[in-house]
């Protein structure tokens, strides 16, 4: 009699609930992070999805709570439905009728790896710990990854310290949620209350306390959009916070009001906010910076941008097509190996990309360098040959063009240098430059075209809508071709934004198609660029404060208003 063989049991996944932090991406966790690359299926709100999709692998399953259908929730449960979408879908799926929990549980069977993202920390979200729950009465293991919390961290980004020297007596209470007994008990304390309430709600939450003892008089701070770049404080006291939302025209919102912190105490450095207000001072702060480039070529300056506090959107004006007659690029990757040529010199991350492509397809990698000396026209080329495992014998010491790497160029020496020739895989555009130079100096130039550079498609009409109405509030210009082919395939940017160019002969072109030039690199370097653009900022909202005025943004101007020129 053969045994008995009994089914496998079902394998179970895992489940990471994790806090998302307040909005901020930067305040992941590396636990955080690190859970986000190994999911199979994301859970979340839409807005939080946004927060944690990028550090999650290509692939994974979202899962979101679709706002259009909170509405129509179960009865009696007072979960919203959900709907399922494919990571690699632009389109919504089905709504599923079953809250979170059941979803959650359904996800992690099979052994896939759930992450279940709530904002800012699980321990505070009203629904996480009994999710917890029916994934421990399921069998399912799980792990929480704390977030900051939203009620810390966004205090901290609108420069309101919650505690001082004298170790400030904190207490935390939800307006949605607060009992007569708890307003009672803030009321009667002296210490710092930090309030989670909504924008249409929060001169009732005020109200609240000063029914409950608080003075009038007592000074409070309300946040809304917090630790992002659409943050926004007002300050105020109990008794006034209603009509100062009303003269900054804050309207009463149809869908109930967005969330914001409020902080209130007689020592919650509400006063102080004006010299502790660090994330709202950023000299870009809110700043919406168009930046001609695709997302890979502006990948360092998009970074460098946002850490002055800008919102960048790239749009890519040009476009990267192989070359017509490819025979002439294949011959010169096949010298590289029979060692044809002494030097070759990159002058574009497209041209590392385009050789790098070439060794793919013959089956080559890095080591098919060995031998060559290699150069580099600047610190973002040099960056794309280190990530395909090369690293450059030369790079400019000086300006960061061809000119600059010929001014560092060795001449040919035939004592030392058994080969003259150099190999330079270019765009179909002439680099005159460049080969003259090398000639100059005693070497054979092999001038092949890589690629070609043709112009990109027009972006969206809601992007082009904003170039030409003065949607945003900047834009930088990193060569003429970037003016030329922006103008071309979206319209002139409008007369209120500031124009920001890498040097005088960009400059010249974009006012030759009638552009005003308000800030010039003092080199041609796209990060001195950024730099000169947040000094401007920097300047503007300094003059601003000067003279009493309020800090805006140049989007913020009257239509068509009158821009000066001041060129730096």
């Amino acid at each position: 009699m053969s045994p008995t063989t009994l089914p496998a049991p079902p394998e179970q996944g895992h489940v990471t609930f994790l806090g998302a932090g307040p909005g901020d991406p930067g305040l992941l966790t590396l636990r955080a992070v690190e859970a986000l690359a190994n999911a199979d299926v994301l859970v979340a709100e839409h807005d939080v999805l946004d927060v944690v999709r990028t550090h999650a692998r290509q692939g994974v399953a979202e899962v979101h709570t679709d706002a259009d259908t909170t509405a129509s929730s179960t009865p009696g449960t007072g979960t919203p439905q959900l709907t399922v979408v494919d990571g690699a879908s632009t389109t919504a799926g089905v709504p599923v009728n079953r809250d979170a929990a059941h979803l959650v549980m359904e996800a992690a069977r099979g052994g896939r790896r759930v992450v279940r993202a709530v904002s800012g920390d699980p321990g505070l979200d009203a629904y996480a710990a009994e999710e917890m729950l029916a994934c421990a009465s399921a069998g399912v293991p799980f792990e929480v990854v704390p977030g900051v919390a939203t009620a810390v961290g966004v205090p901290a980004y609108a420069g309101v310290p919650l505690r001082d020297a004298q170790g400030t007596d904190v207490r935390f209470v939800d307006a949605r949620t607060a009992s007569d007994r708890c307003w009672t008990e803030v009321g009667a304390s002296d210490g710092t209350v930090v309030v989670s309430t909504t924008l249409d709600s929060v001169a009732a939450a005020a109200g609240e306390l000063v029914s409950a003892g608080r003075k009038p008089d007592t000074p409070l701070t309300v946040t809304v959009a917090g630790t992002t770049t659409r943050q926004r404080t007002w300050t105020a006291t109990l008794g006034t916070i209603a009509q100062t939302l009303k003269q900054a025209k804050v309207l009463p919102s149809p869908e109930g009001g967005r969330p914001v912190i409020a902080v209130v105490g007689e020592r919650s450095a509400a006063a102080q906010r004006d010299r502790l207000a660090w994330f709202e001072s950023k000299p870009l702060f809110g700043w919406k910076v168009l930046v001609p480039r695709t997302k890979e070529q502006a990948a360092s300056l998009s970074d460098q941008l946002r850490s002055y506090g800008a919102v960048p959107h790239e749009v890519p004006t040009i476009a990267v097509e192989p070359p017509r007659t490819p025979q002439q690029m294949e011959r010169a990757v096949k010298g590289l190996v029979t060692g044809r040529y002494e030097w070759i010199a990159f002058t574009s991350v497209n041209a590392v990309k385009a050789v790098r492509e070439k060794f793919e397809e013959y089956g080559l990698d890095a080591r098919a360098f060995a031998g060559i000396k290699v150069a580099a026209v600047g610190e973002q080329t040099a960056n794309a040959l280190i990530a395909f495992g090369v690293k450059p014998d030369l790079v400019p010491s000086g300006e960061q063009s061809a000119r600059g790497l010929v001014e560092d160029w060795p001449p040919y020496d035939p004592v030392f240098d058994p080969i003259d020739r150099v190999f330079l895989p270019r765009a179909d555009i002439a680099t005159e430059t460049l080969v003259a130079g090398l000639i100059e100096l005693g070497w054979e130039v092999d001038d092949v075209t890589a690629y070609r550079t043709v112009r990109a498609s027009p972006p969206p009409a809601e992007t082009r809508e904003a170039i030409k109405g003065g949607g945003f509030d900047a834009v930088l210009f990193t060569s003429s071709s970037t003016v030329r082919n922006l103008v071309g395939i979206a319209g002139k940017p409008h007369n209120v934004t500031v124009i920001a160019c890498i040097g005088p002969a960009t400059a010249k072109t974009a006012e030759e198609h009638g552009l005003r030039v308000d800030v010039m690199a003092p080199e041609p370097s796209v990060h001195k660029l950024a730099e000169a653009l947040a000094d401007f900022g920097a300047r503007r909202r300094l003059a601003a404060l000067d003279a009493g005025d309020p800090v805006t943004r140049p989007s913020e101007r009257r239509p068509g208003a009158r821009r000066r020129r001041s060129t730096t």
